[in-house]
């Protein structure tokens, strides 16, 4: 069962909280009728989640390889790992600037609305410190 995986609940805390977060300063961002900011942290947000759901996924695949090759002296990685880390953050970054380029957003509101996904990380793991064991 997915809760009995050591950290699943806290992970899927940092999901739901980066998209809360993201979209409640775009919501005030949008109450303020700052549209453009608006849409920038809510953009933000959606790739600070979709970059936390491809990073777990990434260290997943990497937990199950080292565990596939326990004893070996020197595990092999294979290149198609490094190479989803590294089309990870040419799409993040492709898709940043097509919508700066194109749609005009502010990138300061994107780089802002990413930051959901550290201060979801933090809330989430004082959560798990305060929250009693059980």
């Amino acid at each position: 069962m997915a809760n009995s995986i050591p950290g699943a609940q806290t992970e899927r805390r940092i999901s739901w909280l980066t998209l809360f977060f993201g979209f409640s300063a775009a919501a005030i961002a949008a109450t303020l009728r700052h549209n453009l900011w608006a849409a920038g942290l809510a953009i933000g947000a959606i790739l600070g989640w979709l970059n936390f759901r491809w990073l777990r996924r990434a260290l997943d695949a990497l937990v199950v390889l080292s565990t596939a090759q326990e004893g070996r002296e020197k595990p092999k990685v294979p290149v198609t790992t490094y190479l989803a880390s590294l089309f990870r953050y040419g799409l993040l970054g492709l898709t940043v600037y097509v919508i700066f380029i194109l749609l005009h957003v502010p990138l300061g509101s994107m780089i802002v609305g990413f930051c959901a996904l550290a201060a979801a990380a933090i809330v989430a793991s004082v959560w798990e410190i305060l929250s009693p064991a059980g």
